[in-house]
């Protein structure tokens, strides 16, 4: 079922589709804008927030990929791209832009209704297990556990909504390693290598906000035939 309260905006330049999008997503009982370009998005996204964004990767002029990065400059609202590129390499680019998830064109609607209502079921804060600690100490970084918020310092650190449930998946489970088909299912994302590989991506842009060396991982590392693992101190 849809969130009554999500705010959708959906950003995509063939207006057939767009259109089609935002009726399916209003009938499924969205709240949902639409922009027919990046510049477009760009306007609307500077005096409204969202719940989601769903964000077409080619576009005439600015495309998906450099406006996720924009958009990440200032913002951790979850970004979904439709791509008709059947590229590793694209899908890849995509998510280290930022994105929390990718869909191929062409889908089925029903599916893209599926990726969303995952997506923004992983954004309420889940209660941790009562014996889990308020904080977890990784060197110069403090993880609240009730507020799934990393601190360092008296800085807040921005987390999209796939790095934030990364860190409860972990953090619920400190120095146990993860696979990564463990990862993916608790992610709520279908098995297979594309999703593995999209979950080491993951990995290392929140090893970039979480490490001072991220490719000599000291909090979040790699156990050799068994997965990730989150070491606090």
């Amino acid at each position: 079922m849809a969130d009554p309260d999500a705010h959708l905006l959906i950003v995509d330049d063939d207006e057939r589709i767009r259109g089609l999008l935002q009726k399916f997503l209003i009938r499924n009982g969205f709240l949902v804008s639409a922009a027919r370009d990046a510049a477009h998005a760009r306007r609307i996204l500077s005096g409204l927030d969202f719940d989601l964004i769903v964000l077409d990767v080619m576009m005439p002029g600015e495309d998906g990929i450099s406006l996720t990065r924009g958009i990440r400059e200032r913002s951790t609202t979850p970004i979904l791209l439709l791509t008709a590129r059947a590229e590793t390499e694209d899908r890849i680019a995509g998510l280290e832009a930022g994105a929390d998830d990718y869909l191929a064109k062409p889908f089925e609607p029903k599916e893209l209704l599926l990726r969303i209502n995952a997506i923004l079921r992983r954004m309420p804060e889940q209660v941790m297990a009562d014996s889990t600690p308020k904080y977890l100490n990784l060197g110069p970084i403090r993880y609240d556990t009730e507020r799934a918020e990393m601190w360092r310092g008296e800085n807040l650190v921005r987390l999209t909504s796939t790095e934030i449930q990364l860190m409860k998946i972990f953090a619920a489970k400190p120095g146990i390693a993860l696979s990564r088909t463990q990862l993916v299912e608790e992610l709520g994302r279908d098995r297979g290598q594309s999703q593995e590989r999209a979950v080491d991506v993951q990995i290392t842009r929140l090893r970039r906000k979480l490490e001072d060396n991220p490719k000599q991982p000291r909090y979040l590392q790699t156990v050799r035939g068994a997965g990730y693992m989150l070491a606090p101190d």
